[in-house]
């Protein structure tokens, strides 16, 4: 199937006066000579359009520092006021460092700007950018300033409906708020055009699921009922994917049942790999090959997160003849490695104490430029350092030198791991210090595994004063 470029090509090119002749340029299919200074006044047009959204954009920097730099900001104001002060600057810049901010879910410099934009005199309130807004606090789990800024949406007259509703809804209900979200969605069925609909109960089913509260689940798809709301596809989709999860299989398959009566709602690849990462990660490969091939009977494509469960499920049961398999199909029918896919089969090769491979899909997933991450760095960790290769350790810590890969608590547990096993114990203070420096803190599994350590190589003291540390800190907790 051929695809259309949506990018039209353009009609002519700009007119311009002849090198050669210095003669003028006419368009084709009119009379009138074009000015031989046309492309200078473009060019002079374009150069002043640019050096306006430059001082926008650095007025907008300005300004946002402003409570830390008052004194400077007022300075740069009085010094140079043909710029134009903070009430003028230009609409495109301060949207697009508002939507730069939302999308980054940088949520307290999105406000700033969200204040600088309400004091300029082009300035009328809009109910998207409200909503916009409330949505990231809600995934950011500020449900009190979500709550403020609904409030002032109403104060400015904005229209506030039932996707603003919405947008409260799920800002309460991701912080696991559930008794002002449930609140919030009997206020919807009292107000007129708020009802709330098959997004806004989706949304509700997803939130108390990521905390597994089934019960409440039970209740919201019985409100549905009682409303004459039916569950959609992606209702269903996120039922089945958190069931498989918590290993909930008879409601899983109950769920996908009902789903496969409903005439509106037809099974998507999402639902297959749901379906598939249930019984792929509990170790239940038949049953996981038997759903792929009824879902491929059924018309569903699979997709590259689809081969990457496929993988990961063989790899972690150690199938390594079904992995290459599933390989060399992506290979034939160009299906690109992503950096999970990289992830998966280092992974799985590293398990397998295959290192010359492991290894060399490292260095293929660099030359391919894709950057190698804290998953990634722990499963070389891991399987160096159940090789016991601790100049190979010491080359990942290299590698990270020269790198701004984001280290976690798991990569340096991990490190503990396996300078421990192999009784390093100089490197693993080291490991210590380098932690602190990152910001990152000790946790359970940081103890535990230089308790295992100690206790390997017969340092009963000291294994005695980490569990004696450990049990303090978690009576704290």
């Amino acid at each position: 199937m051929a695809f259309s470029n949506p990018i039209p090509p353009p009609l002519f090119k700009p007119p311009r006066p002849d090198r050669l002749t210095r003669k003028t340029v006419t368009i084709p299919g009119s009379s009138k000579p074009i000015n031989p200074n046309f492309s200078k006044e473009l060019a002079k047009e374009k150069k002043e359009e640019k050096n306006k959204k430059i001082a926008s954009e650095k007025a907008v920097s300005i300004i946002l520092r402003r409570e830390a730099t008052k004194e400077v900001i007022e300075y740069k104001k009085n010094k140079n006021k043909k710029k134009g002060n903070s009430k003028k600057l230009l609409p495109r810049t301060v949207l697009e460092a508002l939507h730069e901010r939302i999308t980054a879910l940088r949520w307290q410099s999105a406000l700033k700007v969200f204040e600088l934009l309400q004091e300029q005199l082009w300035y009328r309130p809009n109910a998207g950018i409200y909503i916009k807004l409330i949505v990231m606090l809600g995934k950011c789990k500020e449900p009190e300033k979500a709550q403020s800024l609904f409030e002032m949406m109403a104060e400015e007259g904005c229209v506030v409906n039932q996707e603003a509703y919405t947008a409260l809804l799920s800002a309460y209900s991701r912080s696991a708020r559930f008794h002002e979200a449930f609140s919030i969605l009997e206020e919807m069925k009292n107000t007129p055009n708020c009802q709330p609909d098959v997004f806004t109960y989706t949304i509700l089913i997803k939130s108390c699921l990521q905390v597994y509260d089934f019960d409440k689940v039970q209740i919201v798809l019985s409100d549905m009922e009682c409303m004459g709301i039916k569950p959609n596809t992606v209702t269903y989709n996120t039922l089945i994917d958190s069931y498989g999860k918590a290993k909930r299989f008879k409601e899983m398959e109950s769920t996908l049942v009902e789903m496969l009566r409903q005439r509106d709602c037809k099974p998507d690849v999402w639902t297959m790999n749901s379906t598939l990462r249930a019984f792929g990660g509990s170790g239940q490969i038949e049953m996981m090959e038997k759903c792929y091939e009824k879902f491929q009977s059924a018309g569903i494509e699979p997709s590259i997160k689809t081969f990457n469960i496929l993988l990961d499920s063989y790899g972690k049961t150690e199938n390594y003849e079904k992995m290459g398999a599933v390989m060399e199909f992506m290979q034939k029918y160009h299906f690109s490695w992503t950096i999970v896919t990289y992830n998966i089969v280092i992974d799985a090769f590293g398990r397998a104490g295959d290192l010359k491979q492991m290894e060399f899909l490292f260095r293929l997933m660099q030359s391919e430029r894709i950057k190698p991450n804290c998953v990634t760095l722990c499963s070389l960790v891991r399987a160096y350092g159940k090789a016991g290769k601790a100049e190979k350790l010491g080359g990942v810590l290299r590698f990270i030198e020269n790198s701004d890969v984001a280290l976690d608590t798991v990569f340096f547990n991990c490190l503990v791991d396996a300078y421990g096993m192999m009784g390093r114990f100089t490197e693993l203070k080291e490991v210590l210090e380098m932690m602190e420096r990152s910001g990152c803190k000790p946790d359970k599994i940081t103890y535990r595994s230089m308790i295992k350590a100690y206790s390997v190589n017969g340092m009963t003291n000291k294994a005695t004063e980490l569990r004696n540390l450990l049990t303090s800190l978690e009576k704290r907790q």
